[in-house]
């Protein structure tokens, strides 16, 4: 179904709606999908830059704004055009002002919308709650404050679902333009299945790949052994694609899982090796930042990658044959 309104009454698909994420504490909201507490909501007026004495408003419809600058060739004139044509139609709606965007003179000539006209720009402002706050695009209001956003003029909110989540510190609220967030959030729901559908199949096809793959993203490295049940293995893995295992992040447990099971037997088996040895002390880290294979001495390197690459280079064998002896042991006790 298509949400659709203006203001608070559905009409349109666009809206500005809370951001959450159920990982991340905020005073326990996260767990009943809220941002905010009932009733309170976030005002923000439209952000400016001053430097030198000079304010620019961060509209989305300045073509003298450094981001446009940095553009060349058929991108920046494309980008000019595009503001242009925005402006002009605003600049009709708002003020019956004609322009042409043709014009040599054309920002001369603007009324209203010019760069620097404080007494504008200071108006626009947002207010954002836990209910959507739906933008219509045919309301001239609502489309300024639909380039300011896609420009970063409310720093409340951010362009899109997929900018939100990829900030490190989220926003409160993000523009929802439907179909944008809907591939966003359908992105991880493909990566889990399929992280899914590969746990089934290393389940019925691959159960020695499963145990090694078990042992380099679960936590708890050392709980299995050879003689695991093969469904307690399953279950594990199924617990933390979803986010139920060590790492609380769906997306990332899944990505992980994934990259787990994309490594050929020979890495999986080392990495393996290496988490093992870590925890019974066959190798371990010195003052000099260092990893040491306690048996020889030998230094490995300075971290986990760096032992890995160690171990596989045949020159190394010997500490490999070791190290593999040693958890083999455990392995199959």
């Amino acid at each position: 179904m298509v949400e659709t309104g203006h203001g608070t009454v559905k009409k349109t698909a666009i809206a500005v709606r809370p951001f959450f994420d159920n990982a991340v504490s905020n005073m326990g909201l996260e767990n009943y999908g809220l941002s905010l507490y009932d009733g309170v909501k976030h005002f923000e007026q439209l952000a400016c830059l001053e430097q030198n004495g000079v304010v620019r408003y961060l509209t989305g419809l300045n073509e003298f704004a450094p981001e446009i600058k940095l553009l060349k060739g058929e991108d920046k004139e494309a980008r000019i055009k595009e503001i242009r044509t925005a402006v002009a139609e605003l600049e009709t709606e708002l003020a019956a002002n004609v322009l042409d965007i043709e014009d040599v003179q054309f920002w001369n000539k603007v009324k209203l919308l010019k760069p620097d006209n404080k007494e504008f720009w200071n108006r626009i402002t947002i207010s954002c709650g836990n209910e959507p706050l739906f933008l219509d695009p045919v309301d001239p209001y609502d489309r300024i404050k639909l380039y300011a956003i896609e420009a970063g003029g409310f720093s409340i909110v951010s362009k899109s679902f997929d900018d939100a989540r990829s900030r490190a510190v989220p926003p409160k609220f993000y523009l929802d333009k439907q179909e944008q967030t809907v591939i966003a959030r359908t992105e991880y729901k493909k990566m889990r299945n399929k992280a899914l559908s590969e746990l089934q199949k290393l389940f019925d096809k691959n159960s020695t790949k499963l145990f090694y793959v078990a042992k380099v993203v679960d936590g708890n490295s050392t709980q299995y052994r050879k003689a695991t049940p093969n469904d307690v293995m399953y279950e594990n893995m199924d617990l933390y694609i979803n986010g139920e295992g060590v790492e609380s992040n769906k997306e990332r447990a899944a990505k992980s899982f994934l990259e787990a099971v994309g490594m050929d037997m020979e890495t999986l088996k080392i990495k393996s090796i290496v988490r093992d040895s870590v925890f019974f002390k066959y190798i371990i880290n010195k003052a000099d930042g260092y990893i040491y294979h306690v048996k020889s001495g030998a230094m490995l390197g300075r971290n986990v990658s760096d032992v890995i690459e160690h171990l596989k280079n045949p020159l190394n064998e010997d500490v490999l044959i070791d190290l593999n002896k040693a958890c083999e042991k455990y392995w199959n006790s």
